[in-house]
């Protein structure tokens, strides 16, 4: 029998700023922001099959499997290269839906990345972030495996080295629509085209936190709470949730326990390498 090839990592990400430059003539949004991997994410197996099948163990509740970031990761490899093939895949789901931490996004690049590898496909980190680009602006850096300002759409990457501090991340309880805030006709879209300078010395924010504190009063919480607490608070691509850099492990964990009632969070290192590139190099 074939065994499962297990603890594929699919990690988190933060946008420690995201803004927008203006609109593309298909109206897709022109961007800058620098994402960061977290040490903490999703997790997925694979079981491959020589039949030509690709499945879910478990779909997400609430979530189509035709319409499911893996299985459509899955088919468009296959579809690619005319791979006869198949797969099971096993989601283990810790990051939250509507969350802004890049969680679908990520499961889609881990499958491409881990089915390139077990198939035995051979294609190249670009040509896999090209067809993770079909699936989703934010799949590229997640192939790409390294901390990244990105322009364009997100497509456009430049690898950068940044501090590795612990974070405290904190989901409110809430669900956002992105679809609703980039249609939203209060987004500002015309930010002037900053520098990675610029974004050092800290001039750089979201255009998107107006917009949340506005429509979701638990993340204007979330983010005034953590403010108080931590000195520092920021939204995380569209939200929902939230962040701040502390000085040392133990500090955020310890913040972590003073959470408020009906909160989730947890403690993740900032990273400028993906885990997923480590499990890669292990085959």
């Amino acid at each position: 029998m074939i065994p499962w090839s297990t603890d594929w990592p699919a990690p988190a990400k933060l946008n420690l700023f995201l803004h927008i430059t203006g609109r593309r003539a298909d109206g897709y949004h022109l961007l800058q922001t620098v994402f960061q991997p977290l040490s903490v994410g999703d997790t997925l197996d694979f079981l491959c099959l020589d039949e030509d099948a690709v499945r879910l163990e478990s779909p997400l509740p609430g979530v189509e499997p035709e319409q499911d970031l893996v299985v459509r990761a899955a088919r468009r490899l296959k579809a690619e290269m005319g791979y006869p093939g198949g797969v099971v895949a096993r989601v283990h789901k810790r990051l939250p839906l509507g969350g802004g931490l890049g969680g679908g996004s990520s499961d889609a690049a881990t499958t491409l990345v881990a089915l390139n590898h077990l198939w035995g496909l051979g294609l190249s980190r670009d040509r896999l972030a090209a067809l993770g680009l079909e699936l989703g602006a934010d799949v590229p850096v997640f192939v790409r495996g390294r901390a990244a300002w990105a322009e364009g759409v997100g497509e456009h990457l430049e690898p950068v080295t940044l501090p590795e501090p612990w974070y405290l991340v904190i989901h409110p309880g809430v669900s956002i629509s992105t679809a609703a805030l980039f249609g939203d006709p209060q987004l500002t879209r015309n930010c002037p085209p900053i520098t990675i300078p610029d974004f050092i010395s800290g001039k750089a924010g979201n255009v998107f936190e107006p917009l949340v504190r506005a429509r979701y009063p638990e993340v204007a919480r979330a983010l005034d709470w953590l403010a108080q607490a931590a000195g520092e608070a920021r939204l995380t691509g569209t939200g929902a949730c939230v962040f701040a850099a502390l000085k040392d492990q133990a500090g955020a964990e310890a913040l972590l326990g003073r959470l408020p009632e009906g909160w989730r969070g947890f403690v993740a290192r900032g990273l400028n390498r993906s885990p997923l590139l480590d499990r890669l190099a292990q085959g």
